[in-house]
């Protein structure tokens, strides 16, 4: 991270000025901390993890992309600019 900028805590983009803040552990599982990401990464998150899943995984960014199906949408994502939003299927 740059000081004065923020990166995406799941695809390590620049944060435009769109910022959503995602608790790596459920707050419903009694997560606390949470990190900016994206909304679209937002989105990919949980369109590919229950909540049990991610209060399992906590904040083990490598153990999320182990997923194949997030590792491809972080693969496509890369190159777009921080505010670049599109509709996010969901695969479960």
């Amino acid at each position: 991270m740059t000081a004065g900028r923020t990166t995406c805590w799941l695809c390590g983009r620049d944060i435009g000025t769109r910022v959503q803040l995602h608790h790596p552990v459920p707050k419903a599982k009694k997560g606390r901390f949470t990190v900016p990401v994206h909304p679209i990464c937002h989105k990919a998150i949980h369109a590919n993890f229950t909540n049990a899943e991610l209060a399992r995984i906590g904040e083990d960014r490598e153990a999320l992309l182990q997923n194949e199906a997030l590792a491809k949408f972080v693969r496509w994502v890369s190159d777009k600019p921080p505010d670049f939003h599109a509709p996010t299927r969901t695969a479960r």
